[in-house]
């Protein structure tokens, strides 16, 4: 078992490692999980407090009403020896210095050339670490030099090549450390050799398990739950931290909370495991636990950008405008040049239906990475709302091209094929977007919809996609309806009365009224009398006489059928009848 203590000493080096080899990003997850694990109670004074909060949605390890200096049972995780990671040597001392110091101002060039003789691992890397970074920012430079009218360009980092012939002979020599090996696995990445690219990483993350960069290039090219169980990895909790990221993005959003909460063994105050959680919930469609959720991670870190514009969705979904309009002002002064400010903006514009404005927002957030999946799948809605089909079809295929698995992009070509009149085109994209949410009533719903327009007329398909809807937990009850109404259409009364049934169950228990349930209570009625089961067709004509206007007359009309189908007489005169 690996104790709270031990994770701190390996974290603890292994930041000043990223730290020294310009590893920043890697090296500021490692600080937050750091601070994530709880403190030495005997540590806490009063102006050093931080983690001193509880959380019922996220399941904290030691409530508020406990005492501070109460003492946690210990906990672990099991795993093989991973020794602490050694030192950095400093052969290359002063130069190493002088080039750390270019890269850091993004003097790339002049960083890889100061190295040009250093042969140690450290140097290497860092050396070619800049090379690689220095074609990245050319590559974005000619990017916006020579876009087409689409916004594309064919725009390459041209030091790839060098890069895989020089790492793959030290690697073949056996003189490339594990910061080698991640650098070789994202030049094979960025090349499309995604085999060689996943084995190099894997080596990269057994050898050296606590560079977060890695775990997350190695995550990008697990595309299928199959992929990610052939990977041979070594048992460490950073890989419990991998596994648990892994999950939500192959949707396994159940197995990735488990994972997520074994986690907190540990990393008991980590916002980084509550903001993957709130995530997790999110895809769920628990809408009003992530935002307590998130509600509480801006409590404890108020400048936090990342993952607000999740936030910012749920924020939109429930149309609490006031709260959002206060969390894109509060990014805005925090960070007004971050995508995420950028897309947060553009949800409070969108919501306030200035679409022009929202479009322009995204578009910012693309400007400053033109890989933001989230900005051009936000645009294309943008677009579909301004009936701009075009160009929501532009955008939603700039964001299939950057991750061919979100569903959200193909679901929105399906929605514009749909408006466009090309129900073929629709119920491909439709499909596509299923693959990846099989779980998702909306999906089917909207594939059952393209099968009944008059182009398909397939009726029979949409009955199955409809059913697939209702136990996908369809939480609008429109399934239930649809089915009812093409049983109805079909001539199949017994069916057509079952789903009528159950869809005026579900209105009675949601307390809903309108034309929904004045169609299923006049059809229950009207299906009842015919098969001479009175008393039913009486209870559902007793409900009609609530109702004012057209409602209560047919409710007459129909009772009087009834009494005449009951008695063989007239029946007595229902404007007496005791409403």
């Amino acid at each position: 078992m690996v104790s709270k203590e031990s994770c701190r000493n390996e974290i603890r080096a292994a930041i000043r490692q990223l730290s020294d080899r310009c590893l920043y990003s890697a090296a500021k997850w490692a600080g937050e999980q750091l601070v994530g694990i709880e403190q030495d109670p005997s540590n806490f004074t009063p102006s050093n407090t931080r983690f001193q909060r509880g959380s019922s949605s996220i399941r904290r390890r030691f409530s508020t009403n406990e005492s501070i200096s109460t003492p946690l049972p210990s906990v672990g995780f099991s795993q093989a020896a991973t020794p602490l990671p050694e030192e950095d040597e400093t052969i290359d001392g002063d130069l190493y210095l002088l080039a750390k110091s270019y890269f850091d101002c993004r003097e790339y060039r002049r960083a890889s050339h100061v190295l040009r003789d250093q042969m140690s691992k450290k140097s290497v890397f860092l050396r070619c670490y800049a090379l690689y970074l220095a074609g990245e920012k050319r590559k974005e430079e000619e990017m916006i030099e020579l876009e087409g009218p689409l916004g594309k360009s064919d725009a390459i980092n041209r030091e790839l090549v060098s890069l895989e012939r020089e790492l793959s002979a030290l690697r073949r020599a056996g003189t490339i450390d594990s910061f080698g090996l991640y650098l070789y696995g994202v030049v094979l990445k960025e090349k499309g050799n995604e085999s060689l690219a996943r084995a190099s990483l894997v080596e990269s993350v057994n050898s050296y398990p606590w560079n977060w960069s890695a775990w997350l290039e190695l995550q990008s090219l697990c595309t299928s739950i199959e992929i990610l169980n052939s990977l041979n990895l070594n048992n460490h909790w950073m890989k419990e931290f991998f596994l648990g990221n892994a999950y939500q993005e192959l949707r396994m959003h159940t197995e990735s909370l488990a994972k997520y909460d074994y986690l907190q063994g540990i990393f008991s105050f980590s916002n980084y495991i509550q903001a993957q959680t709130a995530k997790a919930q999110y895809s769920l469609r628990e809408f009003d636990q992530v935002e307590i959720m998130f509600e509480e991670l801006l409590r404890n870190d108020p400048y936090r950008v990342e993952d607000m514009d999740l936030y910012s969705n749920v924020l939109y979904a429930k149309e609490a405008c006031a709260a959002l309009s206060y969390l894109a002002h509060k990014v805005f002064l925090t960070d007004k040049y971050r995508p995420e400010s950028c897309c947060i903006i553009g949800n409070y514009y969108s919501l306030k239906g200035q679409h022009e404005k929202a479009v322009m927002y995204f578009r910012r957030a693309l400007k400053l990475n033109k890989k933001y999946l989230s900005a051009w799948t936000l645009m294309g809605h943008e677009y579909v709302e301004m009936k701009n089909t075009p160009a929501a079809i532009d955008a939603y295929r700039r964001a299939v091209d950057i991750n061919p698995c979100d569903y959200r992009a193909w679901y929105g070509l399906g929605q514009a094929y749909e408006m466009m009149g090309m129900p073929f085109y629709a119920l491909h994209y439709f499909r596509k977007s299923i693959f990846f949410l099989p779980n998702d009533s909306r999906l089917w719903i909207a594939m059952a919809k393209c099968y009944q327009t008059e182009q398909l007329h397939m009726l029979e398909e949409a009955i199955k996609c409809y059913k697939r809807a209702v136990n996908c937990t369809d939480t609008e009850g429109i399934a239930l309806n649809q089915l009812a109404k093409l049983h109805q259409k079909l001539e199949r009364n017994d069916e057509a009365a079952f789903y009528f049934e159950k869809d005026l169950e579900r209105m009675d228990a949601e307390g809903l009224e309108g034309p929904n349930m004045f169609e299923a209570l006049v059809f229950l009625a009207t299906h009842f009398k015919t098969h001479k089961k009175f008393e039913e067709a009486e209870v559902y004509c007793t409900r009609l006489l609530d109702y004012s206007g057209p409602e209560k007359e047919k409710a007459k009309s129909l009772l009087r059928g009834i009494r005449m189908a009951q008695t063989g007489f007239p029946s007595m005169d229902l404007e007496h009848f005791p409403i």
